[in-house]
């Protein structure tokens, strides 16, 4: 994975991200227990970020199409759950 391209093409609208999609979900287990700053520091700030009860944090990547994108394509994505303590705990693919 390029996590320079990953970084840099922001929401998934130059569709470099979507190269690495099958790459990215056969690596997501080794997402799991990671810190949000590590989390940040590898694929870059979130596109989407959701504060939820209890602390629980969402981060949301797209892989395509994501949110501000010309394209009206299927908006594919992985979500990181975050635990009150800052560990990911889920990664959700959809």
């Amino acid at each position: 994975i390029d996590l320079n391209e990953w970084k840099n093409d922001k929401n998934g609208c130059s569709g470099l991200r979507e190269k690495m999609t099958e790459l990215v979900i056969a690596q997501k287990d080794k997402l799991l227990s990671l810190t949000e700053r590590d989390i940040v520091s590898l694929l870059g700030k979130p596109d989407e970020t959701e504060l939820y009860k209890r602390n629980e944090k969402f981060y949301k990547y797209y892989f395509s199409s994501g949110p501000g994108c010309s394209s009206s394509a299927t908006k594919k994505s992985i979500t990181l759950r975050f635990n009150a303590m800052g560990l990911s705990k889920e990664a959700v693919v959809d």
